[in-house]
């Protein structure tokens, strides 16, 4: 090819590859471009709908775009999570889930429609959650010795209430059997504000949740609290003793929320969601009022921090489902 056509050749190339970049560049700088869908796998009205609400108002705010929850529900936020899998890889569909969907169902489930590692990008893990061993007020027993010496005097009189299977509740009360030796009957429902009722009405007679859905409950006197988890009481229950200072530190009752988005998703994309989300959440006003105040403990990490965290936490649930035997149907 004579010198001259190959000038040309490679003019042609360098201006076609600026023209792409251009265009990806305006497209990523662009983001969100159309309303955002933040989708929730669990039912309005917990802790993490609660949540999500606060944080995508403000993203509405920042972004200029409206940002819609939309709960989903049920199946062991498998639906949701396959829904975020398959949707377009551009930012405009987030996922809001907690350790169930993303490090605990790869344990529970021989076969999941999506994978936890491939199908999604990390953005920011938001808070933990210390989740609070309730129990209705008709169970004789005020701390954990006395419902395990109460369970075991009467197998099979008690019944638990989980947001489905894989769920915390779910794996924390089965560490507890398996510790323990009791007989607690399961009993799943579609999430927290469908178990808190039919714990004060005694369907069940005990589950775990976080003080931002049981927490009015027990201020009311309508529930009572035997045990909390995490590494310290909670400042808003001082009263309440963790699980490890009753001697039982293997019970995971500690969860956490975060987001992710379909893999392929431009990075700029996940880079803007994860430093508007930290910033909303670390903004004073809204850490004490969304955070804080509902017994939330705040992360707002890295895209980085979130996928080396979700590594370890992996290998932590795998140890726990093992240690509890807890299957998912």
């Amino acid at each position: 090819m004579a010198p001259r056509t190959v000038r040309v050749w490679s003019r042609l190339l360098l201006g076609a590859l600026a023209a792409a970049f251009a265009v990806t560049a305006a497209a990523q700088a662009a983001f969100p471009s159309r309303p955002v869908r933040l989708v929730v796998p669990y039912p309005a009205g917990g802790g993490i709908d609660l949540l999500a609400r606060g944080l995508a108002q403000q993203l509405s705010q920042r972004w200029g775009q409206p940002v819609v929850v939309e709960n989903k529900p049920g199946g062991g936020t498998l639906p949701a999570a396959q829904d975020v899998a398959r949707a377009a890889p551009d930012g405009h569909v987030i996922l809001m889930t907690s350790d169930s969907t993303l490090t605990i169902n790869p344990h529970l489930y021989a076969k999941l429609p999506y994978d936890p590692v491939r199908d999604f990008a990390p953005v920011t893990q938001l808070v933990f959650l210390h989740q609070m061993l309730l129990a209705n007020t008709g169970v004789p027993a005020g701390n954990l010795a006395e419902l395990v010496a109460f369970a075991r005097a009467k197998p099979g009189a008690l019944a638990y209430g989980s947001y489905g299977n894989g769920s915390q509740p779910h794996l924390a009360m089965e560490t507890l059997k398996a510790a323990t030796g009791i007989d607690v009957l399961h009993v799943p429902y579609k999430g927290i504000p469908q178990v808190l009722p039919a714990l004060m009405g005694n369907e069940v007679q005990l589950t775990l949740s976080g003080a931002a859905s049981g927490g009015p409950h027990l201020r009311a006197g309508r529930l009572k609290a035997l045990a909390v988890g995490g590494t310290g009481r909670l400042p808003a229950f001082p009263e309440v003793p963790t699980f490890a200072e009753q001697g039982y530190p293997q019970v995971p009752a500690q969860a956490w929320f975060g987001l992710v988005v379909p893999a392929a998703t431009p990075r700029a994309a996940i880079d803007r969601i994860q430093q508007d989300a930290r910033a909303v959440l670390t903004e004073p006003a809204f850490r004490e009022r969304e955070v804080d105040a509902k017994g939330f403990a705040l992360v707002a990490s890295s895209p980085a921090e979130f996928a080396a965290f979700m590594r370890e936490d992996s290998v932590r649930n795998a140890q726990a489902v093992r240690l509890s035997g807890a299957k998912a149907d």
